[in-house]
């Protein structure tokens, strides 16, 4: 019995040494070779480049028409013609409103009535000066002339006619500027007083867009730099603008107004909302796309490769247009970097280029 206590104890000790040799043995596989055994991760890539690199500023703001100028009625009177509308369009110098002109006429005949008095008198009393008139004394004889219309009142029935004349013209309001009409305030057969607001002109054809920008972007915008509009009524097509002013100063919350004129209108309106996009070209930045680029604990990171593995590079980045970014520091230009399957990616990780 002892015996068979003591062949088991022995096979016991021989198995334990078995199996810790083994454990040894599989320590020592060196990790290079689990590292062989991971699949390569597939990316694509890009080359960090540099190149002129358009920043792009974003604003949004409303479109108002480039001029605007109110029609005005100066003459009282009663409106006995209105052919225009609300959103119809008129051109500079076009009727767009008549008063009753029976006043207006009657004060003008008065004035040539008045008027013809006046010359009469004056003639009559110039033949008491005949002789002053026949002679060669041109400065006497003018002297004289500019007496006697002053004394039979010429001077002021002329003056008069022109009046009566303006105020007759004023019967008939005409457009300031060509443009398309709002805010048309009054009915046919209203009794208008003296400067009463009619309507107002707006110039559609020549739309703006006013937007606010920070003040950190303010020294990358000139004038006549090209934007990029996109309406609210239309966000897919853009329209073509250009800065056209500045101002001079920064608002209390740190912005500066800028004015862009559209080239073009598309069936926009005054008062509709639009953003604009500020084209602010960058010379010799380095740039790589932005999927290029990923965040780690909130610094950023771009991975380069380099003999078939990943490399994890910190960088610093510049400005960012939306697709492509600006590396200050941490890569080189020419550097190939890798802008898919990069968010979970380690450092020296294995990884296999692939094509579109």
């Amino acid at each position: 019995m002892k015996y068979y206590r003591y062949f088991a104890l022995i096979c016991l000790m021989g198995f334990s040494f078995s199996c810790q040799e083994d454990t040894e043995k599989q320590e020592e596989i060196p990790a290079e070779s689990f590292r062989n055994e991971v699949a390569a991760t597939e990316v694509r890539v890009a080359t960090a480049e540099t190149k002129s690199f358009d920043y792009l500023i974003n604003a949004t703001g409303k479109l108002e028409a480039a001029a605007q100028v109110k029609a005005v009625i100066e003459q009282p009177g009663y409106l006995i013609e209105l052919p225009i509308r609300e959103g119809q369009s008129v051109t500079k110098g076009q009727v767009i409103a008549k008063l009753d002109p029976t006043e207006a006429e009657i004060r003008l005949q008065k004035a040539q009535i008045a008027l013809q008095n006046a010359q009469a008198s004056f003639e009559n009393d110039k033949l008491g000066f005949s002789r002053d008139f026949a002679s060669g004394d041109e400065e006497r004889k003018t002297f004289l002339e500019q007496q006697l219309k002053a004394k039979n009142g010429v001077f002021l029935a002329e003056i008069e006619l022109k009046e009566a004349q303006l105020n007759l013209e004023r019967c008939e309001v005409k457009a300031p500027i060509s443009g398309k009409v709002a805010d048309l305030q009054f009915k046919m057969g209203s009794l208008i007083s003296s400067n009463a607001e009619l309507c107002e002109i707006l110039s559609t054809n020549n739309l703006e867009l006013r937007v606010k920008v920070l003040e950190s972007d303010i020294g990358l915008i000139s004038i006549n730099q090209k934007a990029e509009v996109y309406p609210v009524s239309n966000t897919q097509t853009a329209l073509e603008g250009r800065v056209i002013a500045i101002n001079p100063k920064v608002d209390e919350s740190g912005l500066v107004m800028v004015v862009i004129r559209l080239t073009g209108t598309q069936n926009l309106l005054p008062g509709m909302n639009a953003r604009a996009i500020i084209r602010a070209p960058q010379s010799n930045s380095l740039v790589v796309p932005k999927d290029a680029v990923v965040y780690r604990s909130g610094r950023a990171v771009v991975f380069t490769i380099e003999d078939n593995e990943s490399r994890w590079n910190y960088v610093e980045v510049g400005k960012d247009n939306g697709q492509e970014i600006e590396i200050l520091d941490g890569i080189t230009s020419g550097s190939t970097v890798i802008t898919t399957n990069n968010l979970q990616l380690a450092h020296q990780a294995p990884v296999q280029i692939v094509s579109e």
